[in-house]
């Protein structure tokens, strides 16, 4: 299958990843500060924007599909959803990936026992029952909860809905089965044989991926730094795009003459 990438800018290989729900277009904030130092490669993932849905729509052949649309090698920073296909990728293809930043992400969204830093796996059934009867609903009533929390709620939020559907409206089967990988994805019990040099950027306000993931990953994961925006929720691009930028152009160090 064909996974569309928009490319932008020179420099050093950055692909982008987008959360569920949503599609490339959501980095738009951050896309011209980035393109000035990097390549990006800003992916629609299976079902989203440009790219046609498929099956079996597993974090795997997620994965999988994006590793095979991607350069060689390549750094790669995915956010929620974009965050574990990210780890996914890092642990298939340890050569294809240089460096990983995972923003908001988290091993393991849906709470068990003994990991409380997660969303209550009731939330997420609720979520993609309610996609049956009131899909619009639905899916503005998980923006909202990705910007709960955070500074100028109100503000990001807006910006979220009007981000939404500019790139078509994904269906209902590709967002339930997102849903899905979300509530069974375990990554817990393999992150720690990620050697990437990796940056965990969280919101220290994050609703949805509680921040407490990110410092458990920074415990894990052997070559993983971790940075925290105090007053960010679960969209810390979208709310604070130049603390972003900064952060992600200083871990990924000075673009190629």
């Amino acid at each position: 299958m064909s996974v569309h990438i928009a490319i932008v800018g020179k420099g050093p290989d950055l692909a982008l990843l987008h959360g569920w729900g949503m599609h490339g277009g959501v980095w738009d904030g951050v896309r011209d500060a980035l393109a000035q130092r990097f390549r990006l490669h800003i992916v629609d993932l299976p079902g989203y924007g440009a790219s046609p849905a498929f099956e079996p729509y597993t974090l795997e052949h997620l994965a999988r599909a994006v590793s095979t649309a991607l350069p060689g090698k390549v750094q790669v920073c995915g956010w929620s959803l974009g965050g574990q296909v990210a780890l996914e990728m890092a642990l298939l293809f340890p050569d294809q990936i240089e460096r990983l930043i995972l923003t908001s992400s988290t091993p393991c969204f849906a709470a068990r026992e003994g990991w409380p830093c997660a969303v209550p796996r009731e939330v997420l059934l609720e979520f993609a029952a309610a996609l049956e009867f009131d899909y619009e609903g639905t899916l503005k009533r998980f923006l909202a909860l990705q910007a709960r929390g955070g500074d100028e709620v109100k503000s990001l939020l807006k910006r979220l809905r009007d981000i939404l559907f500019t790139r078509g409206r994904p269906d209902v089967q590709t967002l339930r089965a997102g849903l899905n990988v979300l509530l069974e994805s375990d990554l817990r019990n393999r992150v720690a044989k990620i050697k990437t040099p990796t940056l965990l950027l969280h919101g220290g306000r994050d609703m949805l991926t509680p921040v407490g993931a990110a410092h458990w990953l920074a415990e894990q994961m052997p070559e993983a730094r971790l940075e925290v925006l105090p007053g960010a929720a679960h969209a810390p691009f979208l709310a604070h795009p130049v603390e972003f930028t900064e952060i992600v152009t200083g871990f990924l160090g000075p673009a190629n003459d």
